[in-house]
């Protein structure tokens, strides 16, 4: 005779296996839409940083102690006046989110190392809050004018050999997410001109590209 009892209990056993299998494949699935609707919206949110064209519009720009400069697309400024340094580059968004430029590193000359970026702890932070709007040009910008700065000798001394100097550019999202470094270049050109290269990227919350 049918132990009841026994059938009943493996029934409900079979029945909680699956609707445990279906939950678990219902979570999966569910947890790998939301990692897709993440990367969506982080792609609509990311900046990528480059120099500009050469046709693009020049961009005025004024230090904090009222210096004037306009650079040119697909250049960049390295004077000096008095005691200070003023340095510039003409930039353009090519990513989909609005850039925040969060720090700069300068180095005079092309880097030894060609595939590492300095530390984060070693970047300045900028002086002024600089938003790049997707598609759009803009701008970077600093000013040296401590002498015993640590980047003050070697940059000036670029500027008067009219050396390449490297320029590291730390930036995020608007949110300050998806951080990245990109390096630029600010070479000597003719008539006495800076040209604005882009060289490398750096992601620091995703995998790099390569």
């Amino acid at each position: 005779m049918p132990d009841w009892s026994t059938i009943a209990s493996l029934s409900t056993a079979a029945g909680t296996l699956v609707l445990a299998v279906a939950t678990f494949s219902s979570v999966r699935s569910g947890s790998r839409s939301a990692r897709i609707a993440e990367r969506a919206l982080q792609v609509g949110q990311r900046p990528v940083l480059m120099a500009s064209r050469l046709e693009d519009s020049p961009e005025p720009m004024i230090w904090g102690d009222d210096y004037y400069a306009s650079v040119a697309g697909g250049h960049a400024i390295a004077e000096t006046a008095n005691t200070n340094i003023y340095l510039a580059m003409s930039l353009r968004n090519v990513g989909s989110g609005i850039a925040v430029l969060q720090g700069w590193h300068l180095q005079a000359g092309r880097p030894r190392d060609t595939r590492e970026h300095p530390d984060l702890e070693t970047f300045r932070r900028q002086g002024r809050d600089l938003y790049i709007a997707a598609g759009t040009v803009s701008f970077w910008q600093c000013r040296l004018f401590d002498t015993s700065d640590e980047f003050y000798e070697p940059i000036l001394d670029g500027i008067r050999l009219r050396d390449t100097i490297t320029v590291h550019l730390w930036y995020s999202d608007h949110e300050g997410g998806q951080r990245a470094i990109t390096r630029f270049s600010i070479s000597p050109s003719v008539d006495h001109a800076w040209l604005c290269s882009t060289i490398l990227h750096w992601n620091l919350d995703r995998a790099d590209p390569r």
